[in-house]
């Protein structure tokens, strides 16, 4: 990665190398060049501020994934404006609320996307792309040290969704800590997650800041991320485990395509599962399996490697950082074993937008970032989640966390994904119930009987699922992880 004070500027100088092979657009795969992209984020820059745009304003982007989304967001960068990836998968009021929130003053959409931008709002669509001119040249603004460089929001699935603020500063210290030793060139990263989640969009900023290859997928379906990944031998692949369960299921995709280049797995934002794990060794015997943990306010710089070489425990997301500053909190008071997860690095927001009360509630006087994550550390130092804390409930006087559940429940030879949720008893307060998906529909028939039996064996009694239900697929929020409120819903409807 060259030396930048400019995010929009953080690609590394690769000349005529692939930058991009875009699967996205309407005229089937296209490549790019990493001078391609310089030129017409360079360009793109220089309309925007042709516009009348000023420094610091807002624009907004809302497209599925392709190559002029990343454009869009390295020339808004460059021209010193703020891009806001917006999560179009979401309510069209929640999308007009965040386009007023951010105080956008341009969307930039595509023709799928534009009736989402309210007429008083100007738009330029993706396919109305500015030619480079010859000659023309655009110098990139020098970023202040915390000038804002993009807001993200928050899904808003418990209510409003929260602009969170993240500086140019913040984001070349993730890239600068993502920059791995010289490899070969040519080395190719797969990327189908959406582009307004962290997960993606870091992805894609590591892989052109270190001179990679970024296959592009417009959206995620099990057969199009198999095909992609065997088509254009990609050699690292990264996704939500939902993503890679969905994958899983594909034996015989599986068994037909070549797969053989992939030698690295990074699964993050959500939590994995042992049977998960080892469903995943078994169709990528040469890969490296990374269990990623990150949070949009803070970055997905956390946890690396022991410090002393010990190998890391299957589930764990592996030892604090050397870099960052991580504790367990509980009651108030700093514990070694179990706790909420709270960390201080140089990624940390800059705060939520408008919100400065909400920004003052998750940052501590001493700096560090209240997740809302429980985890728990092994003597060894390594660290393993336990849930998130506004997920547990009560039955019966006892404390319940779903995914300490779930991970139970996977661990049944017939499962491949399981969700719980908590649905209202008027005897114990809240009981679980459970949603399977189960690795092979065609496989040998299981009950909801058999599920219960299985709790009842390898977990306390008040933790079993009183009711399950079996889904083909477990519906995903615009994000790719699982829609937990909707299947809120639907126990509800069907407990009533």
């Amino acid at each position: 990665m060259r030396a930048t004070a400019n995010l929009g500027c953080a690609l590394a100088e690769a000349g005529a190398a692939t930058a991009l092979i875009d699967l996205g657009g309407e005229s089937g795969p296209r490549t790019w060049s990493y001078a391609e992209i310089e030129r017409q984020s360079d360009a793109l820059a220089h309309c925007l501020l042709a516009r009348g745009l000023v420094r610091g304003e807002r624009v907004a982007i809302l497209g599925a994934n392709r190559a002029e989304y990343l454009i869009a967001f390295f020339g808004i960068l460059r021209a010193g404006l703020v891009a806001v990836p917006v999560n179009h998968k979401l309510p069209a009021a929640t999308v007009a609320f965040v386009l007023e929130d951010c105080d956008a003053r341009l969307a930039i959409c595509d023709a799928a996307r534009h009736a989402l931008v309210p007429a008083s709002l100007p738009s330029v669509k993706l396919d109305d792309w500015p030619n480079p001119k010859d000659n023309e040249t655009f110098v990139a603004v020098v970023a202040e040290p915390d000038e804002p460089a993009m807001f993200l929001y928050t899904s808003g699935s418990t209510g409003r969704p929260k602009g969170v603020v993240l500086s140019h500063r913040s984001h070349l210290w993730v890239l600068e800590m993502r920059a791995g030793v010289p490899e070969p060139p040519g080395r190719r990263q797969l990327v189908a997650a959406p582009l307004y989640h962290m997960n993606a969009l870091a992805t894609c900023q590591a892989a052109l800041a270190n001179g990679h290859s970024v296959v592009l997928l417009p959206s995620f379906t099990a057969a199009s991320f198999i095909d992609a990944a065997a088509r254009y031998q990609v050699h690292a692949l990264t996704g939500v485990p939902t993503m890679l369960a969905m994958v899983l299921r594909e034996r015989q995709l599986l068994a037909q395509a070549d797969l053989s280049s992939v030698d690295a797995i990074r699964v993050g934002s959500a939590p994995l599962s042992s049977a998960l794990v080892e469903q995943m060794r078994a169709a990528f015997p040469r890969a490296e399996l990374t269990n990623g943990y990150g949070t949009t306010e803070a970055g997905p710089i956390v946890f690396g490697p022991h410090p002393d070489g010990l190998q890391r425990p299957p589930l764990s997301v592996g030892t604090a950082h050397p870099r960052v500053d991580l504790r367990l909190t509980r009651d108030g008071r700093v514990v070694a074993d179990e706790g909420m997860l709270e960390m201080r690095c140089p990624a940390l927001m800059n705060g939520y937008h408008k919100r400065p009360e909400l920004t003052r509630q998750v940052i501590t006087d001493d700096g560090y970032y209240i997740t809302d994550d429980v985890f728990r550390r092994n003597a060894d130092g390594f660290f393993f989640f336990v849930g998130r804390a506004d997920d547990m409930f009560v039955c019966g006087g006892e404390n319940i966390y779903p995914r300490a559940v779930e991970t139970m429940l996977e661990a049944h030879p017939a499962i491949a994904q399981a969700v719980v949720v908590p649905v209202p008893d008027e005897m114990k307060g809240h009981k679980p119930v459970a949603f399977v998906m189960l690795r092979d529909a065609a496989g040998a028939p299981v009950s909801e009987d058999d599920v219960r039996r299985f709790a009842l064996a390898n977990a306390p009694a008040y933790a079993h699922p009183r009711r399950v239900w079996f889904l083909d697929e477990l519906p995903l929020a615009g994000t790719n992880k699982i829609d937990r409120r909707r299947l809120s819903e639907l126990a509800l409807e069907s407990v009533q």
